[in-house]
């Protein structure tokens, strides 16, 4: 078993640090492989934290802050989130999404469209188009003036041969990296309406809401829980980062696995059902009943 070594902090009362870290920690030391956890009500600021400074790769995460920079250039007037994209042959990459293998050659779609099919299904294609509007580096420079240093893109998606800003980083963690910390601190500044304008905040959570992955931090919570987050997946790693909404205000949440030992493309694999069980531990510490 690997693991990173534990770090944690907490910033609650006594108690429910106590339970947050009962409750999280054990499944954290069990799991063949680093994780990285940071967890925050974002109405009573109580958190917790497990590795959350450490840098770790993002697999498709990283297209939530691409997303952002996405919304950014639209409000300083470097591109319109209603341009006409036109889908070409040479922009059609594998894995996740359905432009790919649904959509014929010269198809053309709005700027806005690409941004949420890369939300919502995670589309590669649609990402690369939308870093072919936005460029690479922006998305880091950007973050960084957000004080989120270690969320960085290193290259187009299934491109990195060819597009990559620093070949050692990709090399390293792939298409991007981030902190569990940076995350939800990103999170939290959307769901505050604090980044771009309040307006581009609201459009960017309903793309969130809308993500169709339901192996990972949803898996396990109950039917019409709203959760708006995005995933991320390849062979070592998994990860996911979203805001759970509760009665008790909303909660964010980062979940980072990295060097898994199961590797298998498969519904429970080790780092999804980590997540996942994760996931329902917050949920369930924070959904207090309201007391009569």
């Amino acid at each position: 078993m690997r693991s990173l070594a534990f770090a944690c902090l907490f910033v609650a009362s006594p108690a429910y640090a106590a339970d947050l870290e009962a409750r999280i920690a054990p499944l954290v030391k069990d799991h063949k492989g680093k994780v990285a956890v940071a967890v925050k009500n974002l109405k009573t600021g109580e958190s917790f934290y497990l590795n959350a400074d450490t840098a770790m790769p993002t697999a498709s995460l990283i297209k939530l802050p691409i997303m952002v920079e996405t919304y950014w250039q639209a409000k300083e007037e470097k591109v319109k989130l209603d341009t006409t994209l036109t889908l070409k042959k040479d922009d059609k990459v594998p894995g996740s999404g359905i432009l790919t293998s649904h959509f014929s050659d010269g198809a053309t779609f709005p700027l806005r469209d690409a941004v949420r099919l890369m939300i919502v299904f995670s589309d590669n294609t649609a990402t690369n188009m939308v870093l072919d509007q936005i460029g690479i580096p922006s998305t880091n420079k950007r973050m960084a003036s957000l004080e989120l240093k270690n969320t960085k893109i290193n290259a187009k998606v299934f491109r990195g041969s060819t597009t990559s800003i620093d070949p050692a980083a990709t090399k390293k963690y792939g298409l991007g990296s981030t902190t569990a910390r940076e995350m939800v601190q990103l999170l939290e500044l959307i769901e505050g309406g604090k980044v771009v304008s309040p307006d581009a905040c609201k459009e960017m959570l309903t793309h969130l809401k809308a993500c169709d992955d339901k192996e990972k931090m949803t898996r396990f919570l109950p039917a019409g829980t709203v959760v708006a987050h995005k995933t991320g997946s390849v062979n070592a790693s998994k990860t996911d980062a979203g805001i759970i909404y509760l009665k008790s205000g909303p909660v964010a949440l980062c979940v980072l696995t990295d060097e898994n030992d199961d590797k298998r493309w498969v519904l429970d694999n080790a780092g999804q059902v980590l997540i996942a069980k994760i996931a329902k531990e917050v949920y369930d510490h924070f959904n207090v009943p309201e007391k009569k």
